[in-house]
């Protein structure tokens, strides 16, 4: 199926696009995609959060997280009121390392689309995210065929 064949070659091409980032910068890929995802995301901004809306393990985020704060990329914060859940702020030493990570989003993105006027990208957008009501929906029993 041509989306299995898609969603391999995205992933071939999105690593490629960080890779360069990441030895320029001397971060592990699941640095980089920490420091990106909280940088894209803003309301998000605890290691559960990244666990829950990126899908990875929570091990890996840890150790990333850690890695981030000891290099002073990342600063834990605590809300007032709430000493349990760590929030983590981005320090001003990671704005050259994400504004080139986030310009290698970009040039991915371009790459994609590339050729694709304005309505048809916004048009694959709403097909894409009725793609993902019905995966939801099948995974809560909402369609009748939950897997």
């Amino acid at each position: 199926m041509e989306f299995w064949n898609l969603l391999s070659l995205s992933k071939r091409l999105y690593d490629q696009s960080m890779q360069p980032v990441c030895e320029q910068f001397g971060v592990a890929r699941m640095e980089l995609d920490v420091l990106l995802f909280l940088a894209n995301n803003p309301p998000y901004d605890t290691a559960k959060d990244i666990v829950e809306r990126r899908r990875l393990t929570k091990s890996h985020v840890s150790t990333s997280v850690n890695s981030l704060i000891a290099r002073g990329y990342l600063e834990p914060s605590f809300q007032q009121g709430n000493h349990k859940t760590v929030h983590l702020r981005i320090c001003p030493a990671a704005r050259e390392l994400l504004a080139c990570g986030q310009e290698a989003q970009s040039r991915f993105v371009a790459s994609a689309f590339a050729g694709f006027r304005p309505e048809e990208i916004k048009e694959m957008g709403v097909r894409f995210g009725r793609i993902a009501e019905n995966v939801r929906a099948a995974l809560t029993g909402g369609m009748g065929n939950a897997l």
